[in-house]
């Protein structure tokens, strides 16, 4: 059911399981404590018009992670069944691929690994990597986004939560850049390069820690 294939390629449903056999938390999970406050003004302006934010956000969410799997079906050269979706959610997805297809031919991408999931063990935390390779000559750590914006705790996840993955794994990266793939012609095409990693990082290190201490509130409240 399309359910199904929507929970299995949401990263924040990822289970990440460590070298002691615990579950620990995943990227996504974790920055959920921060605010985020161009996600309250998106639904309040949705709400203004008389639209259902939470219909509107699951529309979107199928459309986004259809692209999504479209966009790594096409790096890995291989067909993907797209089945569980509806025709038109298929159209909309490969209509907001264009864009994409556009940059593609004018960069060198070659894919080292693609939607790999690591373990963090000094900092016990995990997450998928959406793409790891040579990007224009250079080792870079590539993420998607089907969004209408690119959030500053997209830059937390990527070049904080991200790159420490890979830092402990011995995987070198040069650069870090996300692509943003907006899921109509209204919210564009974005190719972000990420700055400041030790700022991402250090936002990501101090979400962690928050994180970890409401978990032990909870268990003693």
């Amino acid at each position: 059911m399309k359910t199904d294939l929507l929970k299995k390629s949401a990263k924040a449903h990822t289970k990440y399981i460590n070298n002691a056999g615990v579950q620990v938390p995943g990227v996504t999970t974790i920055l959920g404590v921060l605010n985020k406050p161009a996600l309250v003004k998106w639904a309040n302006n949705l709400g203004l018009q008389g639209i259902d934010s939470t219909k509107y956000r699951d529309k979107a969410a199928n459309i986004g992670t259809l692209a999504h799997l479209m966009v790594q079906n096409f790096l890995q050269e291989t067909k993907g069944d797209y089945s569980d979706f509806s025709s038109e959610e298929i159209n909309l997805a490969e209509n907001c691929l264009i864009s994409f297809y556009e940059w593609y031919k004018n960069n060198s991408v070659k894919p080292i690994f693609l939607e790999k999931g690591f373990v963090s063990e000094q900092h016990q935390y995990g997450g998928t990597i959406d793409c790891y390779g040579i990007l224009n000559g250079k080792k870079t750590l590539l993420d998607f986004k089907t969004s209408s914006g690119i959030w500053p705790e997209m830059l937390h996840q990527v070049a904080g939560g991200y790159l420490q993955l890979l830092k402990e794994n011995d995987i070198e990266v040069e650069q870090i850049r996300i692509l943003r793939i907006g899921r109509s012609e209204d919210e564009g095409f974005e190719d972000r390069m990420i700055t400041n990693w030790n700022l991402h990082w250090g936002i990501f290190e101090a979400a962690l820690k928050i994180y970890n201490y409401q978990k032990l509130l909870r268990k003693v409240v």
